[in-house]
């Protein structure tokens, strides 16, 4: 399967480029970056630190996309909109792990499924999503007046919040309690802000140092109170994700899926 990578040059970029390339049955058929771009001409394995592999970093996105079967993408809003237009175009897989999008933007990447296969998930790796699926279960088990909370912590460098991540745990919880996440969501507390409103789904956000991401989602009740974390140790977890998404949708018919589908989490 011939993979292109988005971003070639960003921290995901370079670590989807070395696992690719040392995965079987893959091949490291491009990447890349916006025109202007510093990185673009250089040898994508060189920027990943495993040595020469003899491909390039392009501008030239029509070019790219005429000779590869998929591409995965963990770059911006904008740019996985225009890629999704794109992958429909050559009928082929997109995998997405853009955060930061906003409701209207997967309406389009719907309208880009009909002919592409597209996955996308705040989230690829395989513990995340299993995680996702024990919070909606535990949601749903527990009474209303078990309070939930979802905390993350995320490197400096993160410029979208809540994280992609925190989001789809706190749209689990939401589908464990039957209620609209948008409706019943609390994203910031600051100064007086009153006593917390039951049935909520509150969310803290932390920033700091290099920390890959760590997640808690809390249900705190009278007297006791459940705690589900999970800790990223390396991005490596989410670059096996997507090139498990990649492998899954290279013979699935057009349409836009998930992690749950890619895991078999979906319960029928």
């Amino acid at each position: 399967m011939r993979l292109a990578i988005a971003g070639a040059a960003g921290r995901m970029g370079r670590v989807l480029t070395r696992i690719v390339h040392e995965s079987e049955g893959l091949e490291v058929a491009g990447g890349l970056e916006p025109k202007g771009s510093t990185h673009v001409g250089h040898d994508m394995g060189t920027l990943a630190g495993i040595g020469e592999i003899g491909v390039k970093v392009s501008d030239h996105p029509l070019d790219l996309f005429t000779r590869i079967d998929g591409i995965i993408d963990f770059t911006a809003p904008a740019a996985s909109l225009e890629l999704a237009e794109l992958s429909a175009q050559a009928r082929i897989v997109h995998v997405i792990g853009t955060t930061g999008m906003a409701t209207a933007d997967e309406s389009k990447l719907k309208a880009a499924a009909r002919h592409a296969r597209i996955v996308k998930s705040g989230n690829m790796s395989l513990g995340v999503n299993l995680l996702a699926a024990l919070v909606k279960e535990v949601a749903a088990a527990l009474p209303e007046e078990f309070d939930i909370e979802v905390m993350e912590m995320h490197h400096r460098h993160k410029v979208d919040s809540p994280s992609g991540t925190a989001l789809m745990l706190g749209a689990a919880a939401a589908q464990g309690r039957g209620i609209d996440l948008t409706e019943r969501s609390i994203r910031s507390r600051d100064g007086h802000t009153g006593a917390r409103p039951g049935g909520a789904i509150g969310f803290a956000t932390l920033r700091g140092g290099s920390v890959v991401g760590e997640h808690t989602v809390i249900f705190a009740g009278p007297d006791e109170r459940v705690e589900l974390v999970h800790k990223a140790q390396s991005r490596d977890i989410f670059a096996r994700g997507a090139v498990t998404a990649a492998r899954w949708a290279f013979d699935k018919k057009p349409g836009f899926y998930d992690m749950s589908d890619v895991l078999g989490l979906k319960k029928a």
